[in-house]
């Protein structure tokens, strides 16, 4: 279990830019790579030995691709090895430094933690990204209560004073995945032949009805993020790679059919970020250690979030309809079909901005009424994760990705 901590990362941690399928396979992996050559820039050779769910999923997840890439034409191998036990991290890696006669230069051993972040065996966690005195939501909320501030006004009261540039850069590059997705056709990378469908979902009414037309708007627009993850393109983690397509959906979607401003959307995602930093901190955003609750989970109680805040909910609706959105994703499996973020990865990512309007639903009309805390739901998603077998934890060794075509 992670160790306790009390002061909770910047956002600028949690909201990546980066390149899919999949932040704890392709953004980590890329960024340990950049990591050791910076150490070794000079090494004749290079070997890399990847563990855990990286060995079981990493050709899936496009890892071994990534990291040669990073490499750029140096000499490097890559290397999936057939052991699992004994990890600290599911998603382990080591990098070797050679010289030219094979002696070794100097190694690490690295872990791909969620979200594109990474951490050196041996060193310290990085505190330069600290920010929030908070051990955990209900002392946020409080703050905000006794300083009489909104959540985003609680923001930017702790981040540095050019956060609201890095969520303009952030939300411009959330509306450019989307727009790509929507124009692009054909079949996603890998053997699995899966078709897009965001065009069609986008161009196609079918006789819908009002609400219907919501729905379908929604679903376009994560599908067309997810989709572009799936294809290795730009997408902002929010929190993972797998999950980015939920929140950019409901922000276009209300920004659209709202007329908001951007800078409220930024509010929105400020807001979105304090759900999604505080599970990074007293849990985890991983697949790999938590199964799918970590990231469809969290991106839906973000969401959510974001959704209530600007519906201008109080603070206890707002972190009610986070708490709804992922106490009903504990116990959600990762098993990805073949190791690829598409089945059941993008079509979840559109089932959930639709569930995140349903959980805001139920906050308006019950928070007076509940019994459960987000922080509570936070502690049981890590447990229940921990009690999952490795099967069910990005491995695709179990569920639908061993059930898948036997049918």
């Amino acid at each position: 279990m992670k160790e306790s901590v009390t002061i909770m990362e910047s956002l600028t941690e949690l909201y990546k830019i980066g390149f899919g399928p999949s932040s704890s396979h392709t953004m980590g992996p890329a960024r340990a790579s950049e990591y050791f050559i910076s150490l070794f820039p000079n090494a004749y050779s290079y070997e890399v030995v990847l563990y855990g769910s990286l060995s079981l999923t990493g050709r899936g997840h496009l890892s071994d691709a990534k990291i040669i890439e990073v490499f750029n034409g140096r000499k490097i191998n890559v290397i999936f090895s057939n052991k699992f036990e004994g990890l600290t991290y599911s998603n382990t890696m080591d990098f070797i430094a050679y010289s030219e006669t094979k002696q070794i230069l100097g190694q690490k051993r690295i872990y791909s933690i969620g979200g594109g972040s990474i951490l050196v065996e041996g060193e310290e966690r990085s505190k330069i990204h600290d920010v929030y005195p908070f051990a955990n939501f209900s002392a946020l909320i409080k703050e905000a209560s006794d300083k009489h501030m909104s959540l985003s006004q609680l923001v930017y009261h702790y981040e540095n004073p050019g956060i609201k540039a890095y969520l303009l850069k952030v939300w411009k590059s959330m509306k450019a995945t989307i727009a790509k997705g929507l124009e692009t056709e054909g079949f996603l990378p890998g053997k699995l032949h899966i078709s897009r469908k965001a065009k069609f979902l986008s161009e196609h009414r079918l006789d819908d009805k009002p609400w219907e037309q919501s729905d379908r708007e929604l679903m376009c627009y994560a599908y067309a993020a997810a989709e572009e993850n799936a294809s290795g393109g730009v997408v902002v983690t929010a929190p993972t790679c797998g999950s980015s397509g939920v929140l950019p959906a409901a922000m276009l979607f209300l920004q659209k059919n709202r007329n908001l401003s951007d800078d409220q959307i930024i509010d929105a995602l400020a807001v979105a970020s304090l759900v999604g930093n505080m599970v990074k901190q007293n849990a985890s955003i991983s697949g790999a250690d938590c199964g799918c609750m970590a990231e469809i989970g969290t991106a839906t109680a973000m969401t959510a979030a974001a959704i209530a805040y600007l519906n201008a909910y109080t603070n206890d609706q707002i972190e009610y309809a986070a708490e709804v959105s992922l106490e009903h994703h504990l116990g959600l499996t990762c098993d990805p079909v073949e190791g690829y973020v598409q089945i059941p990865c993008i079509e979840r990512n559109a089932v959930c901005v639709l569930r995140a309007f349903d959980a805001v639903s139920v906050s308006k009309y019950l928070t007076g009424s509940r019994r459960v805390s987000l922080d509570v739901v936070i502690k049981t998603m890590n447990e229940t994760g921990r009690d999952l077998t490795d099967k069910y934890r990005e491995t695709s060794q179990g569920g639908l990705a061993k059930s898948f075509g036997l049918y």
